[in-house]
């Protein structure tokens, strides 16, 4: 297995492990990362997820030998796989925080964003080195100008330069620096538990809705979203614990 999925009571943590090759992506890993992330959205004990990486390095990105095998009646269905599994990144029902360190590079800086939150150690690189490669950054790249602003997105996109956590930080790709990069997920994931999970759930969706919405429809809808709350079961009982 290179997709290691722990069960922590109400915390769920994917680390990709694929350690010797710095976790790169292939089309089985791809796969099995979707299919790991659809049964924890199914799964109502789970309330937050954490996706990391094992070893040195969160994720090289594609693995460049399955990228040079490609052709043109391959390539379309290899970057659908990368799509799979951001999606199923966003689809969860409960906030997703990506643990980054080492190097976040290609088709990982794209799962990176397609989580909801995203805390890097110190040191970490950033890179969408594509078109080093001779292709463009495609799928969840589409991401980067949301987090960023579209300057800052074709920078990385444009130079394939790699950034520093710190500039990345600066630039709005990640929310947290931290010297000790376990602590900080901690700290962020006892934040996110002490939210009520219906709420939560709810708030996602409209943050999704947000980044590709009118406003006018945002706005009904977020009102919508509201008084649908307090027909819920889970926000009275929410509120009688507090």
């Amino acid at each position: 297995m290179t997709v290691d999925l722990r069960r922590e009571g109400a915390l769920a943590r994917i680390f990709l492990d694929r350690p010797e090759k710095a976790n790169a992506l292939t089309s089985p890993i791809l796969d099995e990362l979707a299919a790991a992330l659809d049964a924890l959205a199914g799964d109502e004990n789970v309330r937050v997820v954490v996706l990391g990486g094992t070893g040195r390095t969160f994720c090289g990105g594609a693995d460049v030998e399955e990228l040079a095998r490609l052709d043109a009646s391959t390539a379309g269905a290899f970057v659908g796989r990368i799509h799979r599994a951001c999606a199923a990144l966003r689809r969860l029902p409960v906030p997703v925080v990506a643990r980054l360190h080492g190097a976040v590079i290609g088709a990982g800086l794209e799962l990176a964003a397609a989580c909801d939150l995203r805390i890097a150690a110190e040191g970490t690189r950033f890179a969408m080195p594509e078109v080093r490669l001779g292709i463009p950054s495609v799928v969840e790249a589409a991401l980067l100008p949301r987090l960023m602003g579209s300057g800052r997105a074709a920078w990385l996109v444009l130079t394939g330069e790699a950034i520093d956590a710190r500039r990345a930080y600066e630039w709005g790709l990640i929310e947290q620096v931290c010297p000790d990069i376990d602590a900080g997920v901690k700290a962020l994931v006892e934040k996110l538990l002490a939210g009520a999970p219906g709420a939560l759930a709810v708030q996602k969706r409209l943050l999704h809705l947000w980044d590709e919405a009118p406003l006018d429809a945002s706005v009904a809808e977020s009102i919508e979203r509201f008084a649908s709350c307090y027909s819920s079961n889970w926000l009275s009982s929410w509120m009688g614990r507090r």
